[in-house]
């Protein structure tokens, strides 16, 4: 019963994704055929792990063979509509749309496998194609950029095609209409266009970091979040709620989807929150407004993190450390909002016997963080990729050992029980377990690739033309005159486009597009990448698109809309942190003192948590609307660095609090006393207990 109820769930699960994310509206392949498949994924992904670790390639001659791939895979995998993946397997219909598919894939591979054994002879050419001595290249450029069109459109929907296409009528206007230049920068320039920066990332560390995450899954990591948060805050007052914003974030870090990461998770802590007493619309809001956030959490921060590095040419580590306070402050927003709206609920924590033992969770299962702490440790010594393939060798180290250790605790009588017991621990790698988690990550690693490589189109037509100068220059006269309204404008445009487009291709076009423009008003560079990476990310669940919000409403059964605005207050501070850190850098730890570092994560910490009251009306009772206003002005106040602006935030959050305590007093004061009432018909007189407050 217990396996049909988790299956039951799993398919639930599984529907919601495919409804909200169109990467998850895949083809299932079994029986032979579905070996074959994961025979194909897996020797896709050693041969990324050959020119990662033990032979090196061209950079051309990398990108188009490994673009190559993913379009292969890509037709295979993502029929043309949604309906053509719900037809019956063994329909005629189904196989003749499959065969199609498989037919446009390998063109779309032979086209890009035609520049990786030419490569060389299409470099010398110099940037110079003409019909007369270079039709096939021009031709089988055109015909793969259609196709690599068209795989978009299948794994992540129509938004970014529409932006590219706008761009690329752009293209063709400047360069007076000559289809041969137009493809040579987008499809054949060495180091820009499809084969730029973006894929290139994705092939060389991107890949690896998905594979490492689908790793940890397999482990069982993300039930020992939950159960490590569980037994953190589970007890008090709204556990659950609680529960979800830790949990999500540990979660949300590796995963690098905000919907995937909101109906994993949000399957198990969405109901609980219902439970508990919290409205269907905030327990769904809280789901996904923490899952979203996982992206920008130390010390993985999903994929566009490693694609900040390439491009701002920082340090890994030193994204992570301004990323930091940023995290905290999102998180303790959404954490003290929740906190408060149980308190003005009355809402309690789980009981004492559904909450595991802090200590005995820790002892019990402490190994499963092991390969995140490998992994911190060795981007320090080593590329980012090395560093990620070394943290899936030490899952695989960890898992197998452990599962060893485990089973010959339990004492089994025999080598083949010994083998049942340890293949009956869904923690434990078996040769099945290594294959669908290779399997899963080369999948997932299909979306993020497309939609890198189309964002790369719009970074070679903005440096070609050179738009990308045009834009700085008219923005930057409108931000020499307000700054304020130039970050505005570009949170509106990272907003909008991220609606429609994955975090890591939004990131890669706003950061080819607006973070220059910021760089030019005098914004460290590290503060406008940062800038438009958080705004990116939050479009998740922001209104009327907020695809992690709706996909949380799914599961909660609630109104999406309300959801995304319940989620759009919760996460507050994400809408608010990066005009901070845009004025004052020191909130990315830049160039700033240890004392600094310090008065900026207190002012902030008592900052967020003025807002948090100010939105939910509730500190130690019930707040008045004119204090909750003063409140959220004080949490600005604080937010911002700035002692001036420090010290009038913390005098208005003094203040605050003693006339909260003083309303608390007064009420415990406020005794039943005896009132003499008269009745106007009657000569008796009528004593009643009438409660005097204020």
């Amino acid at each position: 019963m217990e396996n049909t109820t988790v299956k039951t769930e799993n398919m639930a699960a599984q529907d919601i994704m495919e409804k909200f994310d169109k990467s998850a509206r895949t083809r299932r392949f079994t029986g032979v055929f579905g070996i074959i498949v994961k025979a194909l994924l897996c020797l896709f992904v050693c041969y990324v792990l050959g020119y990662t670790i033990f032979f090196t390639l061209e950079r051309q001659v990398k990108l188009t063979s490994f673009l190559a791939c993913v379009i292969m895979f890509a037709f295979l995998f993502y029929p043309a509509t949604v309906k053509l993946n719900k037809l019956n397997p063994k329909s005629t219909q189904y196989w003749v749309a499959f065969g199609i598919d498989v037919v446009i894939g390998m063109i779309g591979a032979f086209c890009f496998l035609y520049h990786t054994f030419n490569s060389q002879a299409i470099i010398d050419k110099m940037g110079v194609l003409t019909w007369e001595d270079s039709a096939l290249e021009i031709i089988l450029g055109i015909i793969g950029t259609v196709i690599l069109f068209e795989a978009c459109r299948r794994v992540t929907g129509l938004p970014i095609i529409i932006v590219c296409l706008a761009f690329i009528v752009y293209a063709f206007i400047e360069c007076d209409f000559r289809a041969e230049i137009v493809i040579y920068n987008i499809y054949y320039m060495p180091g820009d266009g499809i084969l730029g920066t973006p894929l290139n990332v994705c092939a060389t560390f991107i890949i690896w970091f998905i594979v490492f995450g689908a790793f940890l899954e397999k482990t069982g990591i993300g039930e020992f979040f939950v159960n490590l948060a569980n037994s953190v805050v589970g007890w008090s007052a709204g556990g659950p709620a609680k529960v979800a914003v830790i949990s999500s974030a540990l979660m949300g870090m590796y995963s690098g989807s905000s919907v995937a990461n909101t109906v994993g998770s949000g399957s198990i802590t969405i109901p609980m929150m219902k439970k508990t007493g919290y409205k269907s619309e905030f327990a769904a809001a809280v789901e996904a407004a923490a899952s979203t956030g996982g992206q920008i959490m130390p010390p993985i921060m999903g994929a566009a993190a490693f694609l900040m590095s390439e491009m701002t040419g920082f340090p890994y580590t030193t994204i992570i450390v301004a990323a930091i306070l940023p995290a905290v402050l999102y998180y303790a927003g959404i954490f003290l909002m929740v906190h408060f709206e149980a308190k003005k609920n009355g809402l309690n924590g789980l009981p004492k016997d559904a909450i595991p033992s802090f200590l005995k969770l820790i002892l019990k299962k402490w190994f499963l963080l092991i390969p995140i702490v490998i992994l911190v440790v060795a981007m320090n010594f080593f590329t980012p990729a090395k560093s990620a393939c070394i943290a899936i060798l030490a899952v695989i180290v960890v898992s197998v050992v452990s599962g060893i250790i485990k089973s010959a605790l339990k004492k089994p009588k025999s080598i083949k029980e010994f083998f049942k017991v340890y293949a009956g621990d869904q923690e434990n790698l078996t040769p099945m377990r290594f294959v669908d988690s290779v399997e899963s990550g080369a999948k997932s690693t299909i979306s993020v690739a497309i939609a890198c490589a189309v964002a790369g189109i719009i970074c070679a037509v903005l440096t070609t033309t050179g738009l990308a100068g045009e834009l700085t220059t008219a923005l930057v006269s409108v931000g020499k005159n307000n700054l304020l309204l130039a970050l505005f404008l570009t949170m509106l445009c990272c907003i909008v486009l991220g609606m429609g487009v994955p975090t890591t291709a939004n990131y890669v076009i706003m950061a080819s597009t607006t973070a220059p423009i910021l760089i030019a008003l005098g914004i460290p560079t590290l503060a406008a990448h940062m800038f438009v990476f958080y705004f990116g990310i939050v479009a998740d669940i922001t209104p009327p698109v907020a695809l992690a919000a709706y996909a949380g409403s799914a599961i909660a059964d609630s109104s999406p809309m309300k959801t995304g605005v319940v989620a759009t207050k919760l996460a507050i501070a994400a809408f608010i942190i990066p005009y901070i850190f845009a004025f004052s850098p020191n909130m990315l730890f830049i160039d700033a003192v240890w004392y600094d570092v310090i008065l900026i994560i207190l002012s902030s910490v008592v900052g967020i948590t003025l807002l948090s009251v100010g939105l939910e009306g509730w500190l130690l009772k019930k707040v008045p609307w004119w204090q909750r206003i003063i409140c959220f002005a004080g949490g600005l106040l604080l937010i911002i660095p700035g002692w001036v602006t420090d010290l009038i935030g913390l005098l208005i959050g003094v203040g605050i609090v003693v006339l909260q305590i003083l309303s608390v007093k007064k009420d415990k004061n406020a005794q039943p006393v005896m009132a003499t009432v008269a009745n106007e018909d009657s000569k008796d007189v009528i004593v009643e207990q009438i409660d005097i407050q204020e």
